[in-house]
């Protein structure tokens, strides 16, 4: 039996070998293979945890091995690996003295923090080492107790969840004791949490309160940009005078998100174990991420960094949502960083001659003021801005990244929105119809979201007749649209189309994406 642990670098990590090796001289424990602060001073957990757990400390010369020699090994999860192979190896030592025997048995994974005591203390990075683990061929772990459901989630993984080294070295050599989740397959499928809603066979979780779409009133268009972004995954700004409502209603858009499939759930929770934000209770994360990052964050923040390479916003929002409020608040080079992870949907990030890529397909929202003070284009207030300020101003999103930005809507800020009739406004419920229609119809068609498509796949999926293409032709001319805004129309057309439950791509689904693809009115020019 060889014993493993697992070293967090980024989004992948690495397997390390745990080895042990009891020789003569003076009794002291040394730790070779890059070991950080952390885990050097393992070395005293362990030791007064072995003893405090009633077994005796091997009197001989310890020397610990962590391999691969040149890889760093960081962090306290170490602790339960070392004491365990420390104990295995007294266990071998004193057999082999006895009857020449050893100790045998499949490969393990273990990790977990050591209390003085002898207790186990959970630790983060559970998922994704387990996950690493299986990748490898090693179906078994030893995990902290309250990390256990978390590695269950793995298929075919067995688990033991041990909460004191005494439990952990009794189940090291039984298999018996390392049990599968309950009702797993082998397909690695998600079992649907309790409460959520099945629309036409797309799940989505219970509304919570707040998320009542029907509370906003008057604006409708802006509720309809947010059905087809969330139908569609399109990335989305609104702009509006301050109070308009455009960022309450943004802030209700995960309630129109559908619930995670198995293989867009696995990368999101590696990554928020790695994070160490696994939300308590629910060791998978199911829900789409909403990631609202405040107006000062960093470039790090964002993408993400740091010694040990850790995600950042949009790895965060991955398969799921980065909203920016008061968009033009953040520094321009953070504005500027995201246009690349839009594009390709992952970051590169380099650390001390490393390097690691994680995954960052995200749906960018934001939301902004028409200028700086808020008031351009307002028939009841004044606007105090120059045209110099309100050029700045825009120029901090620059051309390309607006580009990139499938869904624009100009926010209007009318008195009368507020003596609406309530029984005119469209409920949360209604709008999940069309979206789980949508969602559906994209997931059967080409397994993937209509704002990914690639080019190939718009001319594949994406077909018009004779009016619908004259229409788009006469819209690019008059609009001067580049040819990714063209292409933006068309999958913003497409998703329509699917919530409608229609094959072909009619001149009426064309008029209403150019609608939403035009360049705002007076303060903004882009394609």
């Amino acid at each position: 039996m060889q014993i493993y642990s697992f070293s967090p670098f980024g989004y992948e990590g690495a397997l390390v070998t745990v080895e042990v090796d009891l020789r003569r001289g003076i009794p002291a424990v040394d730790i070779v293979g890059l070991a950080d602060g952390a885990v050097k001073e393992s070395r005293e957990r362990m030791h007064a945890a072995i003893r405090n757990s009633g077994f005796d400390f091997p009197p001989e010369r310890v020397l610990i091995s962590l391999s691969p020699a040149d890889l760093k090994k960081e962090g306290a999860g170490f602790d339960l690996p070392i004491a365990l192979s420390v104990l295995a190896a007294k266990e071998n030592h004193d057999r082999h003295e006895k009857s020449g025997g050893m100790t045998c048995g499949p490969n393990v994974l273990v990790m977990g923090e050591l209390e003085l005591s002898g207790k186990i203390r959970p630790i983060r990075g559970i998922h994704a080492a387990v996950a690493t683990a299986a990748a490898g061929g090693i179906m078994r772990c030893l995990v902290p107790a309250a990390n256990a459901e978390e590695a269950r989630e793995v298929p075919g993984m067995k688990v033991f969840g041990a909460d004191t080294l005494q439990n952990a070295f009794s189940a090291l050599n039984k298999a018996d004791y390392f049990t599968e989740r309950a009702g797993s397959d082998s397909d690695g499928g998600l079992q649907a949490p309790d409460g959520c809603e099945n629309i036409n066979g797309v799940l989505f979780s219970p509304t919570a309160d707040g998320y009542e779409f029907a509370d906003i009133a008057g604006q409708e268009n802006l509720i309809r940009a947010l059905q087809i972004a969330a139908a569609g995954g399109h990335n989305l700004i609104a702009v509006g005078a301050p109070g308009c409502g455009k960022t309450m209603a943004l802030q209700k858009f995960p309630a129109l998100l559908p619930l995670l499939t198995a293989d867009e759930a696995n990368p999101v929770t590696r990554i928020y174990s790695l994070a160490g934000l696994l939300p308590a209770g629910e060791p998978l994360v199911m829900v789409p991420p909403f990631r609202m990052p405040h107006q000062t964050a960093t470039i790090e923040g964002i993408c993400g960094g740091g010694p040990n390479c850790r995600p950042g916003e949009i790895s965060l929002a991955h398969n799921g949502v980065l909203f920016l409020d008061e968009a033009a608040e953040f520094r321009t080079s953070v504005l500027q960083m995201l246009r690349v992870p839009i594009e390709s949907g992952r970051v590169t990030l380099c650390r001390a001659g490393r390097s690691t890529v994680f995954p960052a397909n995200f749906q960018l929202l934001m939301a902004a003021n028409p200028c700086p003070c808020g008031n351009f284009g307002s028939k009841t207030k004044i606007c105090l801005c120059s045209a110099h300020s309100i050029e700045l101003y825009w120029k901090k999103f620059s051309a390309p990244l607006l580009d990139r930005v499938d869904i624009r809507v100009q926010v209007e800020n009318s008195t009368e929105n507020s003596c609406i009739d309530s029984h005119s406004r469209i409920s949360t419920a209604e709008l999940r119809t069309d979206i789980a229609r949508a969602v559906y119809i994209q997931r059967k068609r080409q397994g993937c979201r209509n704002a990914k498509l690639m080019p190939q796949d718009i001319a594949k999926f994406c077909r018009l007749d004779g009016e619908a293409k004259r229409v788009l032709d006469s819209a690019a001319l008059r609009c001067g649209f580049s040819p990714r805004a063209v292409s933006s129309c068309l999958k913003i057309a497409r998703t329509a189309a699917d919530m409608a439950g229609e094959e072909r791509i009619s001149a009426d689904n064309i008029r209403e994406a150019v609608n939403f693809r035009r360049p705002f009115n007076n303060f903004m020019e882009t394609g």
